[in-house]
């Protein structure tokens, strides 16, 4: 009975774990279809985001294709049309060539004729009349060549006086710039009279230790509530002149404060030259530009030339002259790096001696500068010959920039005067026939009589009007005298 009983509960243990195990197996299976379900749907969801993210990049790749096909397309269009004006030139060349051949064959014609003519009427021998006839005929051509290569010229020249004419109105009014003019103070206004105490201090202490300090000279004379600070230099000024408005301000003026002062000025002045020279280049879109020499171009931010602020003269000639570029085809980043370094040599003109073209030149080889932007910078008062199509930009854009209404700030009556001193010196000289001054005063030429001044005394001559020059005028910069000397031989045929 007992074998029954436990041959029962086998049985029935067995049954059991086989009904466990199927709904065991069924849990498992349905939670790996779970999982499996899961992992479907992330991949899914990741195919989705692959498919999505590649879409992006086609259409993003489709729109560059088309905006390079587009560029392609204006290139080619331009192509086209510079294609068919050469060829427009080249057929007219070769109907010039046509006539001129045509000439040649009936002069040919006529010298035979000539020829035939010669033998019969006269007894002189072949090789003398061929002489002779040729001669003529030489001659003959030479005018009728010289005449029609006359005629092109002039044509030429005008066709191209209208396209300039065109390219400049063009380029300045896309440029539009304002009219800025900044010019440099050396005056400052006192709260009240009893200020100027201070400032002198006991027995003139203060005023000896800040004109020590900052190297200029500081006038306190009976014009009220005023100080004047004179010093050539311009940064030197405009450090005198800010450490003296924070003494005012601060109301303790003594050698210590004064000190203290002028350090802080000199930081301030620092920083802003710094930031002057950075968003100068920043303005006009260059980049990797020598941090030490945008230090050197912001210097330019307190120079003035004529009462025309040297770095905004500076950016505005860089946008000039790079517009031209482009209107004409050359290249547009030479001219606006040349353009905004092209007088970067007055930064330093006043510690360096030279010209500030000289000056600009060392630095910018000093700094590793593209030879292509110094060659174009250094032409701009053609004390250089131009050596590119970019340097005549940069010196047609310094003359408009300087030249515009506005611009500088000189007087009528002082540039007439400095004109008229200019050339009455160098009148003075015995055997100077004319002198005129150009470029506002920065350069004088002297025309002398040849029969009077032979080539070894011109040098002399133009050594000896520069010399008094330096002696007579107050001028700023340099001048540049030209003594030109010149032989003409006119006759006429009647």
């Amino acid at each position: 009975m007992a074998e029954i009983y436990y041959l029962i509960l086998t049985i029935f243990s067995l049954s059991l774990g086989a009904v466990l195990g199927y709904f065991a197996r069924q849990t498992i299976v349905k939670r790996e279809e779970k999982e499996l379900k899961e992992k479907l749907q992330k991949v899914k969801e990741e195919a989705d985001l692959i498919l999505r993210e590649a879409e992006r990049k086609r259409k993003k790749k489709e729109k560059e294709i088309f905006e390079k096909e587009e560029v392609l397309a204006k290139r080619e269009t331009f192509l086209k049309r510079k294609i068919s004006e050469i060829e427009k030139r080249e057929l007219e060349l070769k109907e010039e060539a046509e006539k001129i051949n045509k000439e040649k064959e009936e002069i040919e014609n006529l010298k035979t004729q000539i020829k035939e003519r010669l033998e019969k009427i006269s007894g002189i021998k072949k090789e003398e009349a061929k002489k002779e006839i040729l001669k003529e005929i030489e001659e003959e051509i030479k005018k009728e060549a010289t005449e029609r290569i006359k005629k092109l010229e002039k044509e030429g020249e005008e066709r191209f006086q209208k396209r300039a004419r065109e390219i400049l109105a063009s380029t300045i009014q896309r440029l539009t710039l304002p009219v800025v003019q900044e010019t440099t103070t050396s005056t400052v206004l006192l709260p009240n009279e009893e200020i100027k105490g201070k400032i002198i201090g006991k027995e003139g202490r203060n005023i000896r230790t800040l004109e020590n300090l900052t190297g200029v000279e500081i006038i306190v004379d009976e014009t009220p509530e005023t100080v004047t600070i004179s010093c050539f230099d311009p940064i030197r000024r405009q450090i005198a002149k800010l450490a003296l408005e924070k003494l005012i301000k601060n109301g303790r003026i003594q050698p210590a404060k004064i000190e203290e002062k002028v350090e802080e000025a000199k930081k301030e002045i620092n920083q802003q030259i710094k930031e002057a020279g950075e968003m100068a280049a920043m303005e006009l879109g260059l980049v990797g530009i020598d941090p030490r020499l945008l230090q050197i171009l912001g210097r330019l931010k307190f120079r003035t030339s004529y009462g025309q602020n040297v770095l905004l003269h500076s950016i505005e000639v860089a946008l000039l002259a790079s517009a031209l570029a482009e209107e004409i085809g050359a290249n547009a980043l030479v001219c606006k790096k040349a353009g905004l370094f092209h007088d970067i040599g007055k930064a330093m003109d006043l510690q360096v001696e030279g010209s500030h073209v000289d000056i600009g030149i060392k630095i910018l080889e000093k700094f590793g500068v593209e030879k292509e932007v110094i060659d174009a910078m250094k032409s701009h008062h053609e004390e250089y010959p131009y050596e590119s199509v970019e340097a005549v930009l940069v010196q047609v854009a310094d003359q408009i920039s300087g030249a515009r209404p506005g611009a500088r700030k000189d007087t009528l009556e002082n540039y007439l005067k400095r004109i008229s001193e200019l050339e009455k010196i160098a009148l003075s000289f015995p055997g100077v026939e004319k002198a005129w001054a150009l470029q506002a005063g920065r350069e004088i030429r002297v025309f002398v009589r040849p029969e009077e001044i032979d080539d070894f005394g011109a040098r002399k001559l133009a050594r000896e009007i520069a010399k008094r020059i330096e002696e007579e005028l107050n001028y700023p910069g340099e001048i540049k005298v030209t003594l030109i000397r010149e032989m003409k031989v006119v006759e006429y045929a009647r």
